[in-house]
């Protein structure tokens, strides 16, 4: 068996329990119960910036609070406060090779329950495992925004605790591997006959001009995009309702959406090969999509 490397991992920087580091050199405990048994809770925020200006996080105080509610239901301390998640992120963009050239970020970071012996219960007085990187945006291709993309569907086989944002993806990874397998972007499921998310985004259907989504329960993630797409709907004057939504309803969808950090708003134009509404994005998704970068530039207004 070869030696253990990483060698092949990037000199990029990340952030380890209190210091800078690089991905190829950091290293944590074969006990951590992240690594042990998926223990811990995730975010992954978008830092948007513009030439001059420092880079902004988009919705920071929701995902502070997403992230604080899945520490609190998992019972991890939450090892910083707001302002020094935005400093760990502002310092990790600003030790990247490329910060002088990138505008967009992904702050994407973790926290684990700690390093113990191998034991099931939610042990306590654990030092929590903090891990965190700024990757430059990896967005939607142009032609992925004008055409829009193909997704397919499959039953939602994960757990009952979707709402909570933890570092446990398996079932997430199995369900992208589905749409992987077959060309696509993503994997929409369906918990028996109703709408639940998609593998890493969440799913909108637009009918008659309102955008319909899954209320926010534990069978879902609410993604921070589900607020800012109530606004959103407010500001142009679209209707917007959270409801249970049959697999049929999806079906017969005029427009269909995805959303997520990296993606923003998307529109998915096909389902399982067969095309959604007129096959092309449709004008809600286009509206929505305009608006959200309004919403963007916003941050920046002096």
């Amino acid at each position: 068996m070869p030696p253990y490397t990483t060698d092949h991992l990037p000199a990029l920087p990340c952030h380890l329990n209190g210091e800078l580091t690089t991905l190829d050199r950091a290293r944590i405990s074969p006990l951590d119960r992240g690594f042990i048994f998926g223990d811990g809770i995730y975010e992954g925020i978008a830092v948007y910036g513009r030439p001059g200006q420092a880079p902004q996080p988009f919705r920071f105080e929701q995902h502070m609070a997403r992230l604080g509610r899945s520490l609190a239901e998992t019972r991890i301390a939450n090892p910083h406060t707001g302002a020094e998640w935005r400093q760990i992120a502002l310092d990790l963009i600003a030790a990247h090779p490329d910060a002088a050239t990138v505008n967009d970020w992904f702050y994407y970071f973790q926290v684990t329950r700690g390093v113990a012996l191998r034991d099931h219960p939610m042990l306590q007085g654990l030092t929590p495992t903090v891990f965190a990187t700024c990757l430059p945006m990896k967005p939607p291709s142009p032609e992925q925004r004008a055409q829009g993309v193909a997704c397919v569907t499959a039953d939602d086989f994960r757990w009952q605790k979707a709402h909570i944002k933890s570092i446990s993806l398996l079932g997430a990874v199995f369900a992208r591997q589905i749409s992987f397998e077959q060309g696509a972007l993503e994997t929409v499921m369906f918990r028996g006959d109703y709408l639940s998310e998609a593998a890493s985004s969440n799913v909108w259907v637009v009918k008659n001009g309102t955008v319909y989504g899954p209320p926010k329960d534990q069978l879902v993630l609410e993604g921070i995009r589900y607020g800012a797409i109530a606004e959103l709907c407010a500001q142009e004057g679209i209707g917007f309702e959270l409801r249970r939504i049959p697999k049929a309803e999806v079906l017969a969808a005029d427009e269909l959406l995805l959303s997520s950090a990296t993606k923003e708003l998307l529109s998915i134009t096909t389902l399982d090969g067969r095309p959604v509404g007129s096959g092309r994005p449709g004008p809600v998704g286009q509206t929505l999509y305009a608006a959200y970068q309004r919403a963007k530039d916003a941050l920046f207004a002096a």
